[in-house]
């Protein structure tokens, strides 16, 4: 027992139906490790991307497990909740992505000289895979903040999730400028690279000042309407990225609409303008999503539930 009478371990974490989508995430992130260092394999970039990302998500949620199971979260100077949610938004995109690439490159239909028990293995791993995916989606589902109540924890709402995936995305277009894109060839390109920076480092702060309960730090104005003011700036900046980048990428003048026939696969720069353009209009759509739905969204003062951990 704790000193205010209580017990030291939370119960709900582990009989909770949070607590299952999180034994969940543990029991198959461990199977797909497990599966990939026995028999499955993993070989370049790609494979070592997979297995960073499985292995960093398994190492935090079991962290996460460990600290929620125990109550010693409550000596964290952190939002609890926010960062929980923060995590299961960003682990859910990061297994959504191995899902992906791992079967893409590394699963056959025909067995490989390996023998047909290694691509059963690499089929076991894809299926383990996704089911960890749906198991850290269904915790997102069961922290996000439904419409029209108060809400204190802006990381479960839908702007603070789409914040999760508007950092996602922008990491995917910082690979594809390092590989090889050849944007600082024109002054606009670097612009381009400029903007994609600065929306980034403004969405990780709004994110940082969340999960580390420094709203407060932001003395001109309310938070909510911080906010709503720098995702206004990120959809005016994307939107001019998203249409001075294809112009001196794919246009005749600068460049070429299509792929030379030349360029080697994996390695042509022309693909990695492709990425950018594509994901760069993909953020646009998320920046403007986020700002329209902020509009809708109250903040609290106080918390509702007196169960709360935030």
């Amino acid at each position: 027992m704790d000193s205010q009478g209580g017990p030291y371990l939370n119960k709900e974490a582990l009989c909770s139906t949070l607590g299952g989508a999180r034994l969940c995430q543990l029991a198959m992130g461990c199977a797909v490790i497990a599966m990939v260092t026995h028999s499955a394999g993993y070989s370049g970039s790609h494979g070592v991307f997979c297995m960073a990302a499985w292995c960093c998500c398994f190492a935090v949620s079991a962290a996460v497990f460990f600290l929620d199971a125990t109550r010693l979260y409550s000596f964290l100077r952190v939002s609890w909740d926010n960062l929980t949610v923060t995590w299961a938004a960003c682990a859910t995109l990061m297994y959504v992505t191995a899902s992906v690439v791992y079967p893409l490159f590394f699963v056959q239909s025909e067995c490989p000289y390996e023998g047909c028990e290694v691509r059963d293995f690499r089929i076991a791993v894809t299926v383990c895979s996704i089911l960890g995916t749906l198991a850290y989606g269904a915790e997102v589902a069961l922290c996000r903040a439904r419409p029209g109540q108060i809400v204190v924890g802006y990381m479960a709402t839908v702007p603070g999730l789409l914040k999760v995936v508007q950092g996602f995305v922008s990491c995917i277009i910082f690979g594809a400028l390092a590989n090889g894109s050849q944007f600082s060839r024109y002054a606009a390109t670097i612009y381009c690279v400029v903007i994609y920076a600065s929306c980034f480092a403004l969405t990780a702060l709004v994110v940082i000042l969340t999960m580390c309960k420094r709203t407060k730090t932001v003395r001109c104005m309310p938070f909510d309407r911080f906010v709503v003011v720098c995702t206004f700036m990120e959809v005016l900046l994307y939107l001019s990225a998203s249409v001075v980048w294809p112009v001196f990428c794919f246009d005749t003048k600068y460049g070429s609409p299509w792929r030379p026939s030349s360029c080697p696969q994996g390695k042509c720069p022309w693909d990695s303008k492709v990425v950018v353009a594509v994901f760069s209009c993909v953020n646009f759509g998320l920046y403007l999503a986020d700002l329209l739905y902020s509009q809708r969204i109250r903040f609290g003062s106080s918390r509702v539930p007196t169960n709360s951990r935030v």
